[in-house]
């Protein structure tokens, strides 16, 4: 039973906000069914937004991008109001649009905007590793850089978090972060690790290696095909486990949802572990820009959470990780002795990026390359100098000298006026706010599923789909994140890193991952559509315990990702399928091995 509060609760959050995120139970959440007229109506849209009975057998047959957006804006008349999002992209990210460069494999929140990096004020930053005691530096406190303490006053604001509640540590990156909390658990007393993902996770995988190794237990959720909806039962069991002493059950790890295939997870997950004695870690890094700010974390705080900020959206991606603590669940991890992966923010050099750092002189020549950060042990400062009446003396326009140890102090952080530190990527993403930028990544995020899905293979009959989704369909509450293959018109599939070689060819990027937990227990799934996934496997015992195991199969499936922000635009998408509509040419791989080699490239790479 809905207790009181959280009936309240979701009276305030509307669904346009966050939609299902409270108001469906643990067991029932992920229902393909909806009886609320504005999903059926969303849906309806969505069709509408390319044509009721529209299947493509040839990529030339595609609608132009103007007609196909003109329709786009026809189904979804509110897409309109998120044109805000359109000249912040203009106006602060024009790299996009000079680059002709479709940027969907980023996940993550960043800090600066693009246009920031051209002007001699962007507060740009590096990492310095410390050595300090986990517990000691959350309870005790500790020297900080004045920059650092101004950026995490920022994230805290962004990330909608009290510093009454929590404490914050920055981490080199989004695995250090989970190695810290890793390292530091008790896992000898707390046995247990629980885990939610229906993906491979490098950072995950180091957790439960922790774990192992002090002799704890590790399961996970897992996952219906294709749609990748939590076995909601199992998960449960494991939770509430009533073998297991309550005040001891360990940690539940948990993301709200899938940074991969977009299934969406309810927050009352967390509301059940808790109740059941587990400590709860919420992995935040598959949050969208003001997700936040949805009213669950109100309702269910973690003990942890755990994400990760870069500097500039469509840029090197390098940034840190964060690791919150619950101050009251602080005694958790009293027992740490580890420091590794901690890390303090410094300050880099105000100054232009293409000014920084790799700098070298050749005959009076200076040669600059672009960098994201200065070294603290090796940064350099550069003036501008008059030209010399000597002729036999070379010398550039350039000086170019070490920092004295003033400087030094001023790269760490020190005397920073905070009032001179602009954020304006998480001041863009505050800006529009979390309705606007739901609303247009879920118009566009479903757009694209549609218009996959009219991708056909000729056939006789009924045409073979080009393009196979795993995970939610349309949906009005999915995430805004893609997982799929492509297959030949004979039904084989093309293995994902070339599509993905192929997408970075033609200016697109796209990420690579691969699907874990995998449970075959619809019967209505054809046969030969299970038969596909196995030939893509080489260990051939696994191909044969998938016709033995009709419950369970732990299947690990390669696919391809495309994820979008609020920074994506219409043209992105419809240049991803577009794209992807070439492989109806049977011919379109070795075409591009050709086209490769004619342009004098040394090895085909496909």
């Amino acid at each position: 039973m809905t207790s009181p509060c959280i009936k309240e609760a979701s009276k305030a959050c509307f669904p346009r906000c966050c939609p299902n995120q409270l108001l469906g139970l643990p067991e029932n959440h992920g229902s393909e069914h909806s009886t609320s007229p504005s999903r059926y109506d969303f849906i309806a849209a969505t069709t509408f937004s390319l044509n009721p009975n529209a299947q493509f057998t040839n990529h030339e047959c595609l609608p132009p991008l103007d007609q196909a957006f003109t329709n786009m804006k026809k189904a979804y008349p509110n897409y309109r109001e998120t044109a805000r999002a359109d000249r912040i992209r203009d106006q602060e990210y024009y790299q996009l649009t000079l680059s002709n460069h479709v940027c969907l494999d980023y996940i993550g929140h960043g800090l600066f905007s693009y246009s920031q990096q051209l002007h001699s004020n962007a507060p740009f930053f590096s990492i310095r590793y410390k050595s300090v005691n986990l517990y000691t530096h959350i309870t005790l406190g500790g020297q900080e850089p004045e920059f650092e303490s101004v950026i995490k006053e920022r994230i805290f604001k962004f990330m909608n978090i009290s510093q009454d509640d929590y404490s914050l540590v920055f981490t080199a990156n989004q695995s250090s972060a989970f190695k810290v909390l890793s390292e530091s658990y008790p896992f000898h007393s707390n046995r247990n690790l629980l885990t939610v993902y229906d993906h491979q996770n490098d950072a995950v995988e180091s957790m439960i290696e922790n774990c192992r190794k002090r002799s704890g237990w590790v399961d996970s959720a897992v996952f219906s095909w294709p749609g990748m909806r939590i076995q909601s039962k199992r998960l449960r069991k494991l939770l509430i486990n009533k073998n297991t002493k309550k005040n001891t059950k360990g940690l539940f790890v948990f993301p709200l949802q899938s940074k991969v295939t977009g299934s969406r997870y309810s927050y009352l997950w967390m509301g059940l572990a808790q109740e059941h004695g587990w400590h709860v870690c919420l992995d935040a890094n598959a949050l969208g820009a003001k997700d936040m700010e949805t009213l669950g974390l109100s309702l269910f705080r973690p003990d942890f959470l755990i994400c990760s900020f870069y500097k500039v959206f469509g840029e090197n991606p390098s940034g840190f990780g964060c690791l919150f603590i619950k101050k009251s669940r602080s005694l958790v991890v009293k027992n740490a002795n580890t420091s590794a992966g901690l890390v303090n923010i410094i300050q880099a050099s105000n100054r232009p990026l293409y000014l920084q750092e790799s700098l070298s002189t050749d005959r009076g020549k200076t040669i600059l390359s672009s960098s994201s950060s200065v070294s603290n042990q090796d940064s350099f400062e550069i003036h501008e100098t008059k030209e010399t009446n000597d002729k036999s003396e070379n010398i550039s326009f350039i000086d170019i000298w070490k920092h004295d140890k003033s400087r030094e102090n001023e790269a760490s952080g020190s005397g920073v006026n905070s009032a001179d530190i602009e954020f304006r990527g998480l001041d863009n993403a505050d800006s529009l706010g979390l309705v606007l930028i739901s609303s247009r990544v879920r118009y566009l995020v479903n757009w694209l599923v549609n218009a996959f899905g009219n991708l056909k293979h000729p056939h006789p009959e009924d045409g073979v789909p080009l393009v196979r989704i795993y995970g939610p369909k349309v949906r009005v509450d999915r995430g805004p994140v893609v997982a799929f293959n492509v297959f030949d018109w004979k039904g084989e599939k093309i293995e994902p890193t070339l599509v993905q070689k192929l997408a970075d060819r033609h200016n697109i990027s796209l990420s690579y991952a691969v699907l874990k937990h995998v449970c075959f227990v619809d019967k209505s799934i054809e046969e030969r559509e299970r038969l596909i996934e196995v030939k893509s496997i080489e260990n051939e015992s696994q191909s044969r315990a998938l016709t033995k195991k009709k419950e369970k199969f732990d299947l690990e499936i390669p696919v391809i990702m495309a994820a979008l922000g609020f920074l994506t635009n219409f043209e992105d998408v419809y240049r991803v399928w577009a794209f992807v509509s070439r492989f109806l040419d049977a011919d379109f791989v070795e075409k591009e091995r050709w086209r490769y080699m004619a342009l004098n490239q040394t090895t085909v790479e496909v």
